[in-house]
């Protein structure tokens, strides 16, 4: 398994996409972040809580939720690109047994992950830190809340990137994976959070736990208030974990099972 997970970081380490990736999670982070934080978000409209209250900084932190597809399409590229790319064949040859390989894929891109997720969460905090001190405000919460909130948020994106690892495995041409990823993840679940009584099954989605671990309420809460609904009740922050926490099982259970079943060719 050592030399497999070697093998499997090496490969993902000689291709440009990570090196983008990063790169991202830098401009998400950092480049989002410190916009909404020189701007300042009581100049938005509606107006939101400045970054001089605990409230504002959530909603701006959590406001980096909706790029979570951008890990996610990182992540399809596991399977789907040793198909494109033939490679496959050569994969199965050199180490017979798949369920090793792509443990070791899974192991190999749950690292690449959090490691995306770090690289957003330290951007985005210095943006954030860096964008106050610009305005001369002091930050509402507490630097030990600030943290918390950042871990969370570097925490689902790692978690994205394993339902990518999924979807990709369940959808072997890399085109079509990474097409339903950005609808799903960009557009699918926030029109989904608008239709009256499909919308109470948001919370369960992908995106209603993230936004329940990361306690960003405002754009749900801005849509009932617009389309004339009633406020989507999330789950806890314990509860969007766990959820998440499903979803990622899920898509590693996925990751291996599909391509055991799969011929090569």
């Amino acid at each position: 398994m050592s030399r497999l997970v070697k093998a499997e970081l090496r490969r993902l380490l000689a291709t440009r996409i990570w090196q983008v990736g990063l790169l991202c999670a830098a401009l998400c982070g950092g480049g989002l972040v410190g916009l909404l934080t020189l701007i300042g978000p009581e100049n938005f409209q509606p107006p939101m809580p400045g970054v001089d209250t605990e409230v504002g900084v959530g909603t701006i932190l959590g406001m980096v939720g909706f790029t979570v597809f951008v890990p996610a399409v990182l992540g399809t590229l596991a399977v789907p690109s040793e198909y494109r790319h033939r490679t496959v064949t050569y994969t199965f040859l050199f180490a017979p047994r798949r369920g090793q390989v792509l443990t070791a894929k899974l192991v190999t891109y749950a690292a690449a992950g959090l490691t995306y997720g770090v690289v957003l969460a330290g951007t985005a905090a210095a943006a954030l830190y860096g964008g106050a001190a610009v305005h001369g405000l002091t930050l509402g919460p507490s630097t030990g809340t600030v943290l918390e909130l950042l871990t969370r948020l570097a925490l689902s994106m790692a978690v994205y990137v394993l339902i990518g690892v999924g979807v990709g495995a369940l959808i072997r041409n890399q085109v079509a994976a990474l097409l339903v990823v950005v609808g799903y993840f960009y557009m699918g679940e926030t029109l989904l959070s608008m239709i009256p009584w499909v919308n109470q099954l948001y919370p369960l989605l992908p995106g209603g736990a993230t936004a329940a671990l990361t306690g960003f309420t405002y754009v749900t809460d801005a849509m009932a208030t617009e389309i004339g609904t009633t406020s989507i009740d999330l789950l806890s922050p314990t509860g969007g974990g766990l959820v998440l926490a499903g979803y990622a099982v899920a898509a590693a259970a996925l990751a291996v099972a599909v391509p055991m079943r799969r011929d090569v060719q």
